[in-house]
């Protein structure tokens, strides 16, 4: 019989556990998939009992979830597992205290979720390796950010990496997650029709869009001292990027694909102060509208001091520099505060060499657009002859669905529940690899010296927008526009 797991949550009554991470284990239940979870114990600052816990995640549980999937026998069942515990960080006492809940069993199966500040990271570890609370069957999931730069990712993880080994540690995105990201790799890999035009022979360009609607939305605090490349590019966008471009894994294991994942992010052209105007455009929100409702432009937000050199924008043109993307473009692009919320990838093909067709409509190129938000989905923009009787074939756009409605509807799930699901069961494929992360943080570190040291101007655009002009500027100077 498989071991369970007791699933202890640093943060539990916070913005996080509250809104995604409890909602998302509720849902393993009711799907009967929490099998190996044995409890579920949150922590947090303020003294309250476990009754008074389960009471809040109830009204929570009611407030977040879709009503047609409360189930109050679900409940009953999800209610009984849940403890709660008080923590401070640096409180030696607390943690004992956890260490009597647990119990000493050398080989109990616990999983540590750090849904706080990833300053107090390396303290909560060690503070459970004082307790006599971490064992080899001991797993430990990291939330992002996952530092501010280079420097203080490396010391987060080597504080990390002195109780957890790395096959421990399950540094969390939730992009990676999401059913339509991990169907990149079946449409790559499992389709004869995909995979050999899977290169610079017959692509033309790469775009990868996360635009949101929401302003910081009471983050602003932390996003002043972020912007959006730290806060989306870094981890997000790089990490689809990554999955994007890699090469065939040797396996679907989870050492073969983080490792193909790494050699992409290595071969990212540096951004630099050579080339950072020409690459990358920075942007920040002013006051717009959105849904037909005004909103103020970010400098005017509250809660944060002086942010006059935060982009709420970015958007960047990547290369790879390798056999398989070489002189193909990777445009980026993230904003908040944008006409509207959808993520997807779009991937261009080459145009025909010669047509056949007086009336080709030549911007109608072959295009594979993945869609990750809102609605998860995958459709192949083609063209086809319109109907008609006249004497000349004339050609229309024609957008073909390739997922199954249906289906996505029937088994849609959030992605904290695939990525609860696997952490579980100690299956790292979908978490990001300590390298990974480094790398990625040394490329963006390159970009944000580089805007530094030529001043790179901060570019306005009104709130409801797609963003400043300069991001269609970026693109339309290789004779190119954004997929909208």
């Amino acid at each position: 019989m498989s071991q369970k797991v007791d699933l202890v949550i640093f943060g539990g009554t916070g913005d996080l556990s509250t809104r995604k991470l409890l909602p998302a284990l509720y849902q393993l239940q009711r799907h009967n998939l929490a099998d190996r979870l044995n409890r579920i114990i949150a922590t947090g600052r303020g003294e309250m009992e476990t009754g008074a816990f389960r009471l809040e995640a109830q009204a929570n549980l009611e407030k977040y979830l879709p009503r047609e999937n409360w189930d109050e026998s679900v409940w009953e069942a999800f209610r009984d597992r849940l403890e709660y515990v008080k923590i401070d960080a640096d409180n030696a006492d607390d943690y004992r205290q956890l260490a009597r809940l647990l119990g000493t069993a050398d080989t109990a199966g616990r999983l540590y979720y750090l849904a706080t500040l990833p300053s107090l990271y390396g303290e909560i570890c060690q503070q459970l390796q004082d307790a006599g609370v971490v064992n080899d069957a001991s797993r430990v999931v990291l939330e992002k950010p996952l530092g501010h730069d280079l420097e203080s990712c490396r010391s987060i993880n080597q504080q990390v990496a002195r109780v957890f080994d790395e096959e421990a540690t399950f540094r969390i995105d939730h992009y990676l997650g999401k059913e339509t990201v991990q169907n990149l790799l079946a449409l790559r890999f499992g389709n004869q029709l995909f995979h050999p035009m899977w290169n610079n022979t017959f692509i033309s360009s790469v775009q990868i869009t996360v635009a949101e609607e929401i302003g910081v939305a009471g983050r602003g605090s932390y996003y002043a001292d972020t912007g959006a490349l730290r806060d989306m590019v870094q981890n997000h966008l790089l990490q689809v990027l990554s999955l994007v471009a890699m090469e065939p894994p040797a396996t679907l294991k989870a050492t073969d694909i983080r490792d193909e994942k790494m050699k992409v992010l290595r071969c990212l052209e540096p951004i630099t102060e050579s080339n950072v105007k020409e690459r990358t455009v920075r942007g920040r929100y002013t006051a717009g509208a959105v849904g037909g409702r005004a909103v103020k432009g970010f400098l005017e937000e509250d809660a944060f001091h002086d942010a006059e050199n935060t982009e709420t924008f970015v958007a960047l043109k990547a290369s790879i520099n390798n056999w398989r993307w070489a002189g193909v473009p990777f445009y980026l692009r993230t904003g908040k505060r944008l006409s509207r919320r959808y993520s997807e990838i779009v991937i261009e093909y080459r145009q025909q060499p010669f047509s056949l067709f007086a009336n080709d409509p030549q911007e109608l190129t072959n295009k594979l657009v993945i869609h990750l938000q809102p609605e998860e989905s995958i459709s192949l923009h083609t063209v086809n002859k319109k109907p008609g009787l006249t004497s000349k074939l004339r050609l229309q756009p024609v957008e073909l669905h390739l997922t199954d409605e249906s289906q996505n509807k029937r088994d849609k799930y959030d992605a904290y529940e695939r990525l609860l699901l696997d952490a579980i069961h100690g299956d790292q494929t979908l978490f990001m690899r300590r390298d990974e992360v480094e790398t990625a943080w040394h490329w963006i570190d390159s970009i944000i010296a580089a805007w530094d040291d030529n001043g790179s101007a901060i570019k306005p655009y009104n709130a409801g927008t797609m963003g400043p002009n300069a991001a269609t500027a970026l693109i339309a100077v290789d004779g190119r526009s954004w997929h909208e």
